[in-house]
């Protein structure tokens, strides 16, 4: 019995990710359903689920996609330089403005596979350019590197996070706001 749908997508496993990061965007990740998915990539219900096998393995993708975009955007930033770790806090607030669907999901530790060896492979890559950063700050005012992580981390998460629940005044601009708060809160030659 024949559906009326193609056989061959051409690149499903794009399509299905670029439908469900329009569900994130419009709708929540609560709406996600890989039958809805596959309605809208015009093929057959069970196509989604022979690239991703079930809601939680997409999401993984989407994910690990995810880190990947942003380990390049912070890949840009030159390890060393005195401004590194301000201007990988302002890569961090322009990927999750840029990519608002992908920072939806990977900050939704419960609805991913953790254990998913490309997602851990994306995230280090990701988490390595945060802590080369860091490593740029003389020791005397980082302290703890762990924790001067966390701090950087907590800093750029924070106000990207404001910017996209609209907790940020509309026609502000996001690098520039958040380069003034760092100057702010960190004064010294390694931030200045």
């Amino acid at each position: 019995m024949s559906t009326g749908r193609p056989y061959h997508h051409g690149d499903l496993r794009r399509a299905v990710l670029a439908a469900a990061l329009d569900v994130v965007a419009s709708d929540g990740l609560g709406a996600i359903s890989l039958r809805d998915l596959a309605r809208r990539a015009g093929v057959s219900h069970a196509a989604p689920a022979h690239h991703f096998g079930d809601k939680t393995g997409l999401l993984t993708a989407i994910a690990a996609e995810g880190y990947g975009l942003l380990a390049d955007a912070l890949a840009e930033v030159v390890p060393g330089d005195a401004d590194a770790l301000r201007e990988l806090g302002v890569r961090y607030v322009r990927f999750a403005l840029a990519h608002p669907a992908h920072f939806e999901v990977m900050n939704r530790p419960h609805a991913v596979d953790g254990a998913d060896p490309e997602l851990l492979r994306q995230r280090a890559r990701a988490g390595e350019s945060l802590r080369g950063g860091v490593a740029g700050v003389p020791a005397e005012r980082r302290g703890d590197p762990d924790q001067a992580v966390l701090a950087a981390w907590s800093l750029a998460h924070g106000y990207a996070t404001l910017c996209l629940s609209g907790g940020i005044p509309a026609g502000a601009d996001p690098a520039g706001t958040f380069r003034s708060l760092t100057g702010l809160l960190f004064s010294g030659p390694a931030m200045e």
